[in-house]
């Protein structure tokens, strides 16, 4: 669970200003030696450029996507391939959605709305999937479960505490400047329109303004200041900070909350046998519980419909499955729906969240042993803290300590960004030369939203459905390639970049081998040929 608060920056910068004022592989679409030499991209993008970008061609565009319509052009074309069931893990999806409706998997087996098990997988009436979470929104953070529990004697107690108190403060810190700051921009906001009588102005009229009144003088500058960053209007840029209030009561009263009780199933959550809980609607609880959608989007939203967007794959179903709530999700949902998806028939699941806290990380890893036992290609995005996870926690996944891992059907993905050169992975982007695997379009993804909207969003949550895309149409147009063989392609395929990049919090720069298992980035043309030779070997 991670929280992207738009201004960070912008606040303690204006929080500053404020105060100064007096106010309160071989394989490859062209040869190795050619791709570094690829020229950086110099214009901004276009609006179709960006809204596509994933799908574009490294050396054709100037842009590091995975090269997924040069695939369709030249390879694919009108072949259907065989269709593949991808399953979601995630937060709820809206499976109503025009990109989505016609693109779900069907549980054949079950008869719709009759209140019985008729296919006897423990799950009544599960036609597109499962909720595991039932009417649960909000949850805590795991390490704030750890706490709430006062077991003194988990190994890690000391080290949640410290984050705990490390993030309360941060967050009630940054919840008295941005309500601050919001008072100050709409009392600025107030003086400035009433003196130029009119609601909406440009920072040339504001910086026209000539006065000897010290709080006018004071308004105009912090006014004037708000018009020169990204916001077109003051108006849009109050609505920033109040977004991002809402984001730090969130996490204040709801994730860092120790009495917080957010789990609305009816089962016990440290019993991995007390199965059968939740509801069979994945859908949102609330329109703004968008991210299983914008993830399902980008693996399988419907080509061929002249709506919204084009998924990377043209020939899988969705099941959908709601485990991650707001806030941490828990071991043993996660863990369950492993095995749903593996039992029900899923060739790849798509996991898009993570913590660094996992009480039953057992429970998860042995689900995912289950999953290779069904010949399941799992795919997780490496998570949005800007850490090496070679040396921190994260959660999910398929190792024992730091590199023992016990499948080998698990794929870890980091994030880049529309940027091709030293600025191409993603600063929130984790990485490690152990744990991270391949690095993929993660920044600025155009994607389905809930209600038949569509909307850009960022991080390694949209880098590995990215990956999960690939994977579906290599598993699609050769089925009898196994999940290690896929991920070993995906691995493989991608392209060798040697240009040095700027990474995680630290800003070090590295080579994209000392950052990731391959050093490569996803390919989409360069996999389904050489998913195509293995095939025939």
């Amino acid at each position: 669970m991670n929280t992207n608060l738009k201004f960070f920056a912008v606040l303690f910068c204006t929080s500053i200003f404020l105060f100064t004022c007096g106010s309160s592989g071989s394989i490859v679409s062209t040869p190795v030696e050619n791709v570094d030499s690829s020229p950086l991209k110099v214009s901004l993008l276009t609006e179709v450029e960006l809204n596509t970008w994933s799908h574009l061609d490294l050396i054709k565009d100037t842009i590091p996507g995975m090269s997924v319509n040069k695939a369709y052009a030249e390879l694919i074309k009108n072949k259907k391939g065989k269709t593949v069931i991808v399953a979601v893990i995630d937060s709820a999806t809206d499976i109503d959605h025009e990109d989505l409706d016609d693109v779900l998997w069907v549980n054949k087996d079950e008869i719709p709305n009759n209140g019985k098990d008729d296919d006897n997988n423990g799950y009544i009436d599960d036609i597109h999937g499962w909720n595991f979470i039932g009417d649960t929104y909000y949850e805590q953070l795991e390490y704030v479960r750890l706490l709430a529990s006062g077991d003194r004697s988990n190994p890690r107690y000391t080290e949640a505490e410290e984050m705990y108190n490390n993030q309360y403060q941060k967050y009630s810190e940054l919840k008295t400047r941005s309500s601050k700051l919001l008072q100050e921009v709409i009392k600025a906001d107030d003086a400035i329109s009433k003196h130029l009588k009119k609601n909406v102005y440009t920072q040339k009229e504001v910086l026209a303004i000539k006065t000897e009144d010290e709080t006018l003088q004071n308004s105009v500058a912090l006014i004037s200041y708000v018009l020169g960053l990204d916001y077109k209007t003051v108006e849009a840029f109050k609505n920033a900070v109040e977004d991002d209030l809402v984001t730090i009561n969130t996490r204040l009263d709801y994730h860092l909350n120790k009495n917080f009780k957010g789990r609305k199933v009816n089962d016990n959550p440290n019993d991995l046998s007390d199965v059968g809980y939740g509801n069979n609607n994945p859908r949102p609880t609330v329109t703004t519980e968008s991210h299983g959608t914008h993830v399902s989007g980008i693996i399988l939203a419907e080509r061929d419909n002249n709506k919204g967007i084009k998924g990377i794959a043209n020939n899988a179903k969705l099941m959908a499955i709601r485990s991650t709530p707001n806030g941490d999700e828990r071991d043993k949902d996660v863990a369950l729906a492993i095995r749903y998806a593996a039992d029900n028939g899923a060739k790849i699941i798509n996991m898009s969240f993570g913590k660094s806290f996992s009480p039953q990380s057992d429970w998860v890893r042995d689900a995912i042993v289950y999953a290779a036992s069904k010949d399941v290609l799992i795919v997780h995005g490496a998570g949005n803290d800007g850490h090496n996870i070679d040396e921190h926690n994260n959660y999910p996944n398929d190792a024992i300590g730091i590199d023992s891992e016990v499948t080998d059907n698990f794929i870890s993905v980091g994030a880049l960004t529309p940027r091709y050169g030293s600025s191409m992975v993603a600063d929130y982007s984790n990485y490690g030369k152990i744990n991270v695997d391949v690095f993929a379009p993660g920044s600025e993804i155009y994607s389905s939203i809930p209600e038949n909207k569509y909307k850009r969003q960022n991080g390694t949550s949209m880098s590995a459905p990215n990956v999960s895309g690939v994977a579906a149409l290599i598993r699609s147009q050769y089925p009898n390639l196994t999940a290690p063989q896929v991920k070993q392609i995906i691995m493989d395929s991608g392209l060798p970049i040697n240009t040095k990049v700027v990474v995680g919090k630290s800003k070090t720069v590295e080579n994209l081998t000392d950052i990731s298992k391959s050093g490569k980035i996803v390919n989409a043309y360069n996999a389904l040929i050489m998913a195509s030779q293995m095939a025939n070997q």
